[in-house]
């Protein structure tokens, strides 16, 4: 008899450099599609949670990745979810109009990985993958929709591969560490 691997989901980050503050008018047209987009999020196929800082109805006043960078961490049934609704959605109106509102990245500023179903990925876990694909490229720990990993890849990568030590700055931003351990 054989054990099925636990049940995972897809976890995501990506962060975005403003060009203006939020209230400045010119972040306007953003600002007014947040919540048709996160109303959108929540109802989408596979959607299962999203980061938004208490008592608002999304993230953007939390500031983990500095003053100027906003975050989006959600955490999708399956990578097939998170790219309908992605590329499928409303959503698609806020990517084609990016440039309109935010820097342009230079480096990687999405990163997916796998968690088991029910973990909810903190912010520094997050940091962290995306520094781990800054450093080091796709790997079955942290990679991007163009160089996919499954969920039975990051297991089994998790389990040749000892888990690394996160650096001083991706301790002090974890707001509980023995959370990363979870993830796959």
């Amino acid at each position: 008899m054989t054990t099925s691997a636990p049940a995972a989901h897809l976890a995501q980050l990506n962060v975005a450099t403003l060009r203006h503050p939020l209230d400045d008018p010119r972040m306007a047209p953003f600002v007014e599609l947040l919540e048709p987009v996160n109303t959108a999020a929540d109802s989408a196929q596979g959607f299962v949670w999203r980061l938004v800082e208490d008592g608002a109805a999304d993230a953007t006043a939390l500031r983990p990745a500095g003053e100027d960078v906003i975050v989006n961490l959600t955490v999708w049934e399956t990578q097939e979810a998170l790219w309908d609704f992605t590329y499928r959605s409303g959503h698609l109106e806020v990517l084609r109009r990016r440039r309109e509102w935010f820097e342009r990245h230079v480096e990687a500023h999405l990163v997916l990985w796998w968690v088991p179903a029910g973990h909810l990925p903190t912010t520094g876990e997050a940091l962290e993958r995306l520094a781990d694909l800054r450093a080091h490229g796709p790997s079955p720990r942290a990679f991007t929709f163009a160089s996919p990993y499954t969920a039975a890849e990051a297991a089994q990568h998790l389990q040749a591969v000892p888990p690394a030590q996160p650096g001083p700055a991706a301790r002090n931003a974890q707001s509980a560490p023995a959370e990363d351990a979870a993830a796959l």
